[in-house]
C-alpha cells in the first residue's frame, strides 16, 4: 500500500467509522491493549464545559518553565492537525503523526474507532515512546465514556459544568455532572473548580475513593488590582503576575492548574519564578484573543450559553468603542437562543454565517434566533465565516472592533485569511 501522507490520513479517520461520534471505552481500549504501550509519565486529564484548553495550556506552560518535560493532548484544532499535539511546547510532525497513525491501524484490525478515538490513541503512540515527566489529557466530550478515559490519571481536573452537548450528556447539570466526573479514579486528587458543583459530582468522588478537593473549600485564589494570590493544602502564593491569556475568567483556570500542581507536589514542585513565567508565556488563540491594530479584533470560540457570558464581560471590559460588530456562525446542535441572549447587549450589529459542515447552523435559523431574543434591524446574511469578516471590515471604524465568535470553525476560517493576508504582506514588503 503506498505511504498516505498527512491529509490522505485525516480523510480515511474520518470515513472509517459510520459515526463522527460514538461514546464508549471498549474499541479505544481495546486497541491501546494490542498496542501494549506504557508511559511512566505522570497523567493529567481535564474535563469540563468551558475553561480546558486554558486550564491545559496554563498547566502545560508552568510545568515547561519549571523544566519539566510535558507532552499535551487536546481538541479540536483551529488551522491544522497537528495542534491537537505537543511536546515539549512543540506541535507534533507530520512524520510523527503518519507514523502513529500506522501504529493504530496495524493495531486495530477489525475494530472500528471513530475520528477522535484514533487521534487519542495516536497521540498516546507518540507520547509513550518519548521520556515524558508528565501527560496532559483534554477530554473531548463528556468524561466518563471519552476516549482519554481509557488512560488511567494521576490527576483529574474538573473546570465546571454548564449545559451543553445535551444529545450525548443529558439536559440537566446532574446528568452532564455525572459524566464528567468519570474521570475520577480512587485515592487520586479530583480537583473541581465549579463555585457550585452538580450533587453528582460530589457523590461520584465518594463513590469511587477520590481524593476531591472543591475550589473556595480546599483551594482558591485572591484577586488584587495588578496581582493575585493561589492559596491551597501546599500554602500560600502570592504576589502572581495575571495570565498572559486576557479575561477575568482565567484567573479560576490559572487557580486550577496550580491546585492540580498542589496535588502533586511531591512529584512536580514547582518555583514561585516558574509559574510567573509560564503563567507570563503561556499562548492560546482563539480564547479571547484581541489581535493587534485597528478597528480591534477579537476571535473567541464561545459556543454555549456560559461561555457567551464571559465573552460579553470580556467585552465589557475591554474599554469604549464606538460600535462591536459581531460575526457569528454556531453548530446547530447549541443552545444558540441562549448564545445570543447571553451576548446581544454588547453588539451593536450582527453579520451572521452559514457553517459549511453537517452540523452547522444555517444563516438564516441564526437571524431568527437573534430576532427571537430582541435584536431588532435587519440582520446580514452570509454563505461563509471569511464573506461575514470582509463584509464587517468594510464597515468598521478605526475606532470599532469586530468579535468572531461562535465555534470553532468560524473563528478557524476567519483566522486562516487573517493569517494568509500577513504572508501576503510580508511577502510584499519584502519584495520592496
Amino acid at each position: 500500500m503506498p505511504t498516505r501522507g498527512l491529509a490522505e490520513w485525516l480523510e480515511y479517520i474520518e470515513r472509517i467509522h459510520p459515526k463522527s461520534i460514538q461514546l464508549g471505552l471498549d474499541r479505544a481500549a481495546k486497541v491501546r491493549e494490542a498496542m501494549d504501550l506504557s508511559s511512566q509519565a505522570a497523567i493529567f486529564t481535564v474535563a469540563g464545559t468551558n475553561g480546558k484548553g486554558s486550564t491545559c495550556a496554563m498547566l502545560e506552560a508552568v510545568l515547561l518553565a519549571a523544566g519539566y518535560r510535558v507532552a499535551l493532548y487536546t481538541s479540536p484544532h483551529l488551522l491544522h492537525y497537528n495542534e491537537r499535539i505537543r511536546i515539549g511546547g512543540a506541535f507534533a510532525s507530520d512524520s510523527e503523526l503518519c507514523a502513529a497513525f500506522e501504529s493504530v491501524e496495524a493495531a486495530r484490525g477489525h475494530t472500528t474507532l471513530t475520528y477522535f478515538e484514533f487521534g487519542t490513541l495516536a497521540a498516546w503512540q507518540i507520547f509513550a515512546k518519548k521520556p515524558l515527566d508528565a501527560v496532559i489529557l483534554e477530554v473531548g466530550l463528556g468524561g466518563r465514556l471519552d476516549a482519554v478515559n481509557v488512560f488511567d490519571c494521576d490527576c483529574a481536573i474538573l473546570t465546571g459544568v454548564a449545559i451543553d452537548h445535551t444529545d450525548y450528556l443529558g439536559d440537566t447539570r446532574e446528568a452532564i455532572g455525572a459524566e464528567k466526573a468519570g474521570i475520577f479514579r480512587k485515592g487520586r486528587p479530583a480537583i473541581v473548580a465549579d463555585l457550585d458543583p452538580p450533587r453528582s459530582v460530589l457523590a461520584h468522588a465518594n463513590r469511587v475513593g477520590a481524593d476531591l478537593r472543591l475550589i473556595g473549600r480546599d483551594f482558591g485564589y485572591q484577586a488584587e488590582r495588578k496581582q493575585w494570590a493561589f492559596w491551597g493544602p501546599g500554602g500560600r502564593r502570592a504576589g502572581l503576575a495575571y495570565p498572559s491569556l486576557r479575561g477575568a475568567r482565567q484567573l479560576a483556570n490559572a487557580c486550577t492548574a496550580l491546585a492540580a500542581l498542589d496535588a502533586l507536589r511531591a512529584s512536580f514542585p514547582v518555583a514561585m519564578q516558574d509559574i510567573r513565567n509560564g503563567l507570563a508565556q503561556v499562548e492560546l488563540p482563539g480564547r479571547f484573543q484581541v489581535l493587534p491594530g485597528r478597528p480591534a479584533v477579537i476571535l473567541d470560540v464561545a459556543h454555549n450559553p456560559q461561555a457567551a457570558a464571559v465573552l460579553a464581560e470580556n467585552l465589557g471590559d475591554m474599554g469604549f468603542y464606538e460600535r462591536t460588530y459581531a460575526v457569528f456562525g454556531i453548530l446547530r446542535d447549541k443552545d444558540v437562543p441562549g448564545v445570543c441572549r447571553a451576548v446581544k447587549e454588547r453588539i451593536s450589529a450582527w453579520f451572521v454565517t452559514d457553517l459549511s459542515m453537517p452540523r452547522g447552523a444555517d444563516a438564516g435559523a441564526l437571524a431568527e434566533a437573534l430576532s427571537g431574543a430582541g435584536v431588532a434591524g435587519e440582520v446580514p446574511r452570509f454563505k461563509s465565516p471569511r464573506e461575514a469578516y470582509a463584509a464587517a471590515r468594510k464597515r468598521a471604524g478605526e475606532n470599532d472592533r469586530i468579535v468572531v465568535f461562535g465555534s470553532f470553525h468560524t473563528v478557524a476560517d476567519v483566522m486562516a485569511v487573517i493569517d494568509a493576508a500577513k504572508i501576503a504582506d510580508r511577502r510584499a514588503r519584502q519584495g520592496s
